[in-house]
């Protein structure tokens, strides 16, 4: 049985064990299971979420001062700086329990899809193939000007170690990651495809998400309108915990492998 993190509106821990068996009954009886993931799937991987209320990112600095787009057209030199410690995160994490077990269940055959929230790549690390990205990635770096692209593990190393703002070698641009950042369009392609895998999914289960930005909150309303059933694995509440099946309030670290084991 997993150790959880109980908060004063936490179930007690019979009602746990029984949400637990009741997400198992869920997950065998389903044939088409689609994930979404939020920052709590990575967290155990020491990679910081955004909207704690202490300890998010967000709790230090503004967004739109820092991670918007016109701040990194405006000021690329602060949102690298701000960029700094979490790229350095992500550079060094490992995928941890959740990431594992979520790829050993695709090639399995219980899971079709993984959509994530998270920029880190440490679903593909773990296995992952079937890796939808709305919020971009860490792996590339792009010129807004002429279109140039690279892996970004050389640009970011460079920058961490000595400081040197990633160049674009064709147009002299600095480049950016291939992340989306406030004010600027999510990947069109990447978002009907999740859409998709939604509406034809028969159980949504949302792992480590706060399901508080938009488009991918609404995934699960999508999933549940078109017949999913849906399960919602956080530590905290979500706005869309009365349209659940199943609320595990625990670490999903803990919780997944716990009922993949008894697939």
């Amino acid at each position: 049985m997993p150790v959880f993190r109980r908060r004063a509106s936490s179930p007690s821990p019979a009602s746990i064990q029984e949400e637990l068996q009741r997400a198992l009954a869920l997950l065998s009886e389903a044939q088409r299971v689609v994930v979404l993931t939020g920052a709590g799937v990575s967290t155990p991987s020491g990679i910081p979420d955004f909207r704690s209320d202490s300890t998010g990112l967000w709790s230090f600095a503004n967004p739109f001062e820092v991670a918007s787009l016109w701040a990194f057209q405006e000021r690329p030199q602060r949102f690298y700086q701000w960029l700094q410690p979490l790229a350095a995160d992500i550079l060094q994490a490992r995928p941890n329990p959740a990431h594992v077990t979520l790829a050993e269940m695709e090639r399995k055959g219980v899971l079709s899809t993984v959509i994530t929230q998270n920029i880190d790549g440490l679903h593909q690390v773990a296995g992952s193939q079937r890796v939808l990205e709305i919020h971009g990635h860490l792996r590339q770096v792009h010129c807004l000007d002429c279109g140039w692209e690279a892996d970004s593990q050389p640009y970011l190393e460079a920058f961490l170690h000595a400081g040197e703002l990633p160049i674009c070698p064709q147009c002299g641009h600095v480049l950016k990651p291939k992340v989306v950042l406030f004010g600027e369009a999510l990947p069109h392609d990447v978002v009907v495809a999740a859409q998709e895998a939604a509406l034809h999914s028969d159980l949504m289960l949302v792992a480590g998400s706060s399901l508080e930005v938009m488009p991918a909150a609404d995934l699960p309303a999508l999933a549940v309108r078109s017949g999913s059933r849906l399960i919602i694995a956080t530590l905290g509440m979500t706005p869309y915990d009365h349209l659940a099946d199943v609320l595990l309030r625990g670490d999903v670290a803990q919780t997944l492998p716990w009922l993949a084991a008894r697939l």
